[in-house]
């Protein structure tokens, strides 16, 4: 008799205690946090849209509301990720944006059309985005093909991957332009990067854990007697500005421009299954088929959403899970936090425009050390993927090798049909597919003697597909 209460007692403690991933932090650390992610991500939001708007044909000033509704919708897909509903949003911090996976096709399937090339993106990224959604339940069950063997590889190839953007940024992003890869930038680009990492070793606390908002504030401020800060957007911007509604006109559904997002729409979920895993284990909660459903949801939702509002595909990015295993703030609401600082950016267009003020160089400073944090992760996962065992180390070899192609041949597939680039310049999903394949192959199919499922990647025999349930 004595042993139900205290039993129950037990269990309501710790049902009770939340984890790190549902806390709340205090309003001036969420605030702070989360602008540290909207800083990290801001680049990559605004790139696509600055991209595609002039070779669509549009003027500047139309190009800039292509901007400003980038961030606003990826404000819109962040919260849904982050809080969610129903069955929709992974409830991990999570943060998505535009997908530049989609920049190519965008840009075959508009390309000198003006508003015309506009509809026709928007209607053809509303269909896919709907049969993703449709998909999302289907689709999360590759998670049993995501043992750590696998996972560890994506989560690698994915920071790898990333960091020509930071090298890029370091340059100072325009390759057009005269002072691309002038030491001037370059050396800004590693004065940031000592600050940041000074500033981690210095600090202590949450000083310690916003340590890279700090280096870029310090950049920033250091880059303007440099001459590198343009303020020069600060005083074109608006004060207040609203996305309308289809403003380049009703959406147009064309085939070959559907079917070209549809291929890119699978392109983006097999990258956000992959990053979900990987923040799942960053965080300590790793992510369930449940999980994963709910985050494609509300990646394929974001993206149907999007073009309601002139805003492109949205999908994972990746540079924030970085931030989160740098930082250690597991706590979703700080990335909902940043998800409303990004609707208000896409409302205020002066207030993105002092965002806009970091320096390239400076950011891939920061990046550097952000970008490189993920591949670390997956560096760590890889060594619980029991590599000693069975063909897992050729597993790994394989696909971090064909995975880097993209990387250190960025011409190699120049005589493939175009669609099919989409994929094949996505070190990320080639890497992806070739681990799924060789783990299916060299761990799934025969039989293995009892015990011997370990081999792949690490998992335990008894059941070598299962995950705790994150809800």
């Amino acid at each position: 008799m004595a042993a139900t209460p205290r039993f129950r007692t037990e269990i309501s403690e710790g049902t009770d205690r939340k984890h790190p991933v549902d806390e709340t932090l205090p309003p001036l650390k969420m605030f702070t946090s989360g602008l540290q992610h909207v800083a990290a991500m801001y680049a990559g939001v605004v790139a696509p849209p600055m991209i595609v708007g002039p070779a669509v044909g549009l003027t500047a000033k139309e190009t800039a509301f292509l901007m400003g509704a980038s961030l606003f919708t990826a404000g819109i897909a962040t919260l849904l990720q982050t809080l969610g509903f129903w069955r929709v949003g992974a409830r991990l911090p999570f943060v998505n944006g535009v997908s530049f996976a989609g920049v190519t096709p965008m840009i075959a399937i508009g390309k000198d059309r003006g508003h015309d090339g506009i509809a026709v993106i928007f209607g053809a990224i509303i269909v896919a985005s709907l049969l993703g959604f449709v998909l999302a339940p289907y689709f999360c069950k590759l998670v049993r093909f995501f043992p750590p063997v696998v996972t560890g590889t994506v989560i690698t190839l994915i920071g790898v991957s990333l960091l020509p953007v930071a090298f890029n940024w370091s340059q100072g992003g325009n390759a057009g332009a005269d002072d691309y890869g002038s030491t001037t930038n370059i050396t800004m680009a590693a004065v940031t990067l000592v600050i940041v990492l000074a500033l981690r070793k210095l600090l202590r606390g949450f000083l310690q854990q916003i340590a890279i908002l700090l280096g870029l504030v310090i950049g920033t401020l250091i880059a303007i007697p440099v001459g590198i800060t343009d303020f020069g957007t600060l005083g074109d911007a608006d004060l207040v500005g609203f996305p309308t509604p289809f403003h380049f006109g009703a959406p147009q559904f064309e085939i070959a421009a559907i079917v070209s997002m549809c291929i890119v729409m699978l392109v983006c979920m097999t990258e956000s299954t992959a990053d979900m895993l990987a923040l799942g284990k960053i965080v300590g909660r790793p992510a369930d088929e449940r999980t994963i459903e709910g985050g494609l949801r509300a990646d394929t939702l974001g993206s149907a959403i999007s073009p309601l509002f002139n805003g492109f595909m949205c999908s994972a990015f990746a540079q924030n899970i970085g931030l989160v295993a740098m930082t250690k703030v597991r706590s979703r609401f700080v990335v909902a936090a940043g998800g409303a600082i990004l609707v208000v950016l896409g409302l205020v267009p002066v207030a993105a425009s002092v965002i806009a003020l970091v320096p390239l160089p400076v950011l891939g400073g920061a990046g550097i050390v952000l970008f490189g944090s993920v591949a670390a992760s997956g560096i760590q996962t890889l060594a619980a993927a029991a590599l000693e065992k069975g063909e897992n180390a050729l597993i790994v070899a394989t696909a971090v090798g064909i995975g880097l192609i993209p990387i250190a041949a960025p011409d190699f597939y120049h005589a493939f049909p175009e669609d099919l680039l989409v994929v094949l310049d996505s070190g990320i999903s080639t890497g992806c597919v070739v681990a799924i394949l060789l783990n299916l192959a060299f761990n799934h199919l025969g039989r293995k003697p009892a015990g011997d499922e370990e081999a792949a990647g690490g998992e335990p025999s008894k059941d070598p597909v299962a995950l705790p349930v994150a809800h």
